[in-house]
């Protein structure tokens, strides 16, 4: 078969030639796949490959994401000998430079991150690092960190190196086809029809990848398929040759938002500015192809004034090239990788906010693992396109978001940092209600909750810090009222799944590892597991009735959880699911005090004969119904009051007049979050994942693993979790409070046992009662030892390359016996 030949059936169709698309084709063939086409519209590289910088930087922000970027790098490293194809692969190392001590604490994080990742790393002074960069001024240098395994390359050669291998192993390569459509059949893609030389054609496939680049967006909206993201100018100088400039370290001075390479024996300079030029707004040209925007100098010059300051070279140099090319960002400044929820063999690897080239070899590789298998080869929710929003493809939308995704790249990476533009898409049913109480709104994905309330008069913004921020008191305040008095929450956002039909039981029994064969009225807490015995979802389900089932999972989860629902929904069962999230209000009344409100406002008894806990009944409430769980993430006696949207605002309102002279304190997610990891409540997408062992996460009493199998065979992940049971834990899910009270920490912080680093922080806050910050952490076990043999070691946590002794619990630190919800 030629080059030039395209076969008209294919295993696998990738669309996009740039290093993204390049990636995927060359780990499909790696692992085994010989029919595996990609189709580049124009040509390979052409897109905004071509124009990267090329910087390796292996540390990301979370574990999975680092072993990626670290995989990228030894693969351009070993790339050149495989395919004889120069990559320019250069371990020279990266300095980060800091410029304020807000700045000096973030590096020195992200340092004691990178030793829990076992990347290579090293804090330097700034001394040192002009010993390493005899061109940088240091004036105003606080602080610096060192990777010296960090690095640069060549992109275009890259994708083409990759592009090579892949056709070496019998990939078959196109250029110049536009990809039309995107076949389908039953809810699944069967193919794509193309274009070429005004011709056009069709392969029949059972996988097409979107590896679009810039183009991904539009392209994936044609088959009916979310992928928000939209393209910026990104800009970058390159001066004349400089004599003398040898090969130095990247340079990255956030503060200034630049990063510094040498090339060829001249300097570049690039930028990520805090606002960003959007562009392509109206569609990317027809036919663009290795093109560069128009120069603006005006944009680019506050940053050229800083860095002639900082590599005072700059100044003394000619520019030798002014850049501007188009690089697409996301809403969150993450990628996407996966298979899109709206249709089956329509996998995603694209939107990589302009670090494509670093995440590339490692997305490609894990992407083909993903599709080969039909599981990812470990966590990849950071980046997993399920998190999409569909209301996020409004151009509208993106192109204000995209306007601040490029600066903070660069920006102080705050704990709690929330996003500024394109806010106020998604309310509650009660946001006015709330706003006019003194809510401060943080946004999930795409819906404004309320984080904590703000007093008469004062400042609802926050105030970023490492340390406590200005709302540190608001949460105390509230803190105790959920833990002495009561706390009301608005919890509207909570994913809310119904699933109806003959087969419901039966097909829930299938997916959820605990027992959901109760009766009507009952709440039983569950994980859906994957066959490996990793936490696929971690929900509540409650019967409501003979063939009717109420699921709920976190905002950030629902399109997750209801793709996951849909792929194994068994052939024939006769189950319908269903998105009523906006359907009903959710309001918390939370704390010792919270059956005394509501008796106040309901003439139903809530007592604890009448309304156990772990059980749901409809129940009247002012001059409105609403549906009683009694249950609790926050570890105290307290109801969620699930409410039409229609009624909310006046159940809101009889509950809070009839709770004033109680004391009753409006509460916000920070409090939330920080009263549950005090109660030791595992949070999805940190505490625990798709690669976390329900039992490791100390979750087996959710786990009926003799429950019978029903219509539909054995729980997904019941054989994982009789291995593990059976071999013994590798790991256990542990809870720590730190000895020095002014000590914070929020996640990833190392976690030290008798000297050594053995793990990290998987979540974090303080714990207002406890009166400490509180992490949570998994560690490994040693040649089988017991919990209370682990318990038995010396454990600190380390913060900024400090390291603060902490206390160490299996069991909650606060409540260890549940008394308090059983009240």
């Amino acid at each position: 078969m030629s080059a030039k030949t395209i076969p008209s059936n294919a295993r696998a169709v990738i669309v996009g030639g740039g290093v993204s698309g390049c990636s995927v084709a060359y780990h499909l063939a790696k692992l085994g796949w010989k029919d595996i086409v990609l189709l580049e519209r124009k040509q390979l590289t052409s897109g905004t490959t071509w124009h990267a910088a090329g910087l390796i930087g292996q540390l990301r922000p979370n574990q999975n994401m680092t072993r990626l970027a670290k995989y990228s790098a030894d693969l351009y490293v070993r790339l050149e000998e495989e395919t004889g194809l120069s990559t320019g692969m250069k371990q020279n190392g990266s300095i980060t430079v800091a410029l304020t001590e807000a700045r000096k604490e973030e590096i020195y994080r992200q340092a004691s991150l990178a030793r829990a990742f076992d990347v290579d790393v090293q804090e330097i002074s700034p001394t040192e690092a002009k010993a390493m960069y005899p061109h940088l001024n240091i004036d105003g240098v606080t602080a610096a960190v060192h990777l010296p395994l960090d690095g640069q390359c060549d992109p275009a050669n890259i994708a083409l190196a990759l592009a090579k291998g892949a056709r070496q192993m019998g990939a078959t390569i196109v250029e110049s086809v536009k990809v039309t459509c995107v076949n389908q059949a039953d809810g699944a893609v069967t193919g794509v029809t193309y274009e070429r030389d005004g011709e056009p054609g069709s392969i029949d496939a059972d996988v097409v990848v979107n590896c679009g680049g810039m183009w991904a967006r539009d392209f994936a909206a044609m088959a009916g398929v979310t992928v928000p993201l939209h393209a910026c100018e990104h800009f970058y100088i390159v001066t004349e040759p400089v004599e003398g400039l040898t090969q130095m370290p990247v340079l990255r001075v956030p503060d200034e938002c630049a990063y510094y390479k040498e090339d060829a024996g001249k300097m570049m300079l690039g930028a990520f500015e805090p606002k960003a030029k959007p562009w392509g707004m109206a569609g990317i040209p027809e036919d663009f192809c290795f093109d560069q925007l128009p120069e603006d100098f005006d944009h680019f010059e506050p940053i050229l004034e800083m860095g002639v300051n900082r590599m005072p070279l700059l100044g003394e140099a000619g520019i030798h090239t002014f850049f501007n090319g188009p690089e697409s960002f996301t809403p969150d400044d993450k990628y996407y990788l996966g298979e899109a929820p709206e249709l089956r063999g329509f996998w995603v690897a694209a939107g990589y906010n302009s670090i494509g080239i670093v995440s590339s070899g490692g997305a490609g590789y894990a992407l083909a693992q993903w599709i080969d298998e039909g599981e990812p080869p470990f966590d990849l929710w950071d980046v997993d396109i399920r998190r999409a929003q569909p209301f996020q493809m409004n151009r509208f939308y993106l192109r204000e978001r995209v306007s601040e995704s490029l600066g903070l790249l660069y920006a102080d990476h705050w704990p709690y940092r929330q996003p500024e533009t394109a806010r106020g898409v998604r309310r509650s049913p009660l946001h006015e209600q709330l706003r006019a109480k003194g809510a401060v709104f943080g946004e999930t994905a795409g819906w404004e909750r309320a984080n904590w309330f703000a007093r008469e008069g004062q400042e609802r913004e926050y105030r970023y810090d490492w340390g406590p921020q200005n709302w540190v008191d608001n949460a105390r305040e509230e803190h105790s009222a959920v833990r002495n008095g009561v706390g009301l929450f608005d919890l509207s956002t909570f994913g809310k799944i119904r699933v109806e039909g003959a087969d419901a039981m039966a097909f829930l029994q299938k997916v959820c590892a605990n027992d959901v064969d109760v009766e009507a009225g009952r709440i039983v807490y569950t994980q859906m597991l994957n066959e490996r015995g990793g936490i696929e979802s971690d929900l509540t389900v409650t019967r409501l009735g003979e063939t009717s089932f109420l699921l709920v999972v976190p905002a950030a989860t629902i399109r997750r959880d209801m793709a996951w629902l849909q792929r194994h929904v068994p052939a024939g069962a006769h189950v319908s699911l269903f998105d009523n999230t906006v359907g009903e209000a959710v309001i918390a009344i939370m704390g010792p005090k919270s059956r005394e409100l509501l008796q106040r406002v309901s003439p139903n008894d809530l007592g604890n004969n009448a309304h156990p806990f772990g059980f749901a009944q409809e129940i009247e409430v002012g001059m409105g119904l609403a549906r009683a769980h009694r249950i609790s993430y926050v570890g105290e006696l307290g109801w969620e009051l699930y409410v039409g949207s229609d009624m909310a605002a006046h159940v809101f309102e009889s509950i809070d007049e009839a709770g004033r002279d109680l004391g009753l304190k409006m509460c916000g997610l920070h409090v939330l979050d920080s009263c549950r990891i005090e109660k030791a409540f595992r949070h999805f997408g940190h505490d625990i994942t798709d690669e976390d062992n329900v039992l490791e996460a100390g979750l087996g009493f959710a786990v009926k693993r003799d429950k019978d199998s029903g219509k539909f065979g054995d729980f997904h992940g019941r054989k994982a979790v009789m291995e593990t049971r059976e071999r013994g834990l590798s790991r256990r899910m542990l809870q720590f409070r730190l000895s020095d009270p002014a000590a914070m920490v929020y996640h990833n912080e190392p976690v030290i046992r008798d000297g050594k680093i053995v793990s990290f922080l998987t979540s974090g806050n303080y714990g207002h009662h406890l009166g400490a910050s509180i992490g949570m952490g998994y560690v490994p076990v040693q040649d089988g030892e017991t919990g209370a043999e682990q318990l038995g070691s010396s454990y600190e946590i380390e913060i900024a390359g400090q390291r603060v002794p902490a206390e160490v619990s299996l069991k909650p630190m606060y409540d260890p016996s549940a008394e308090r919800t059983r009240a």
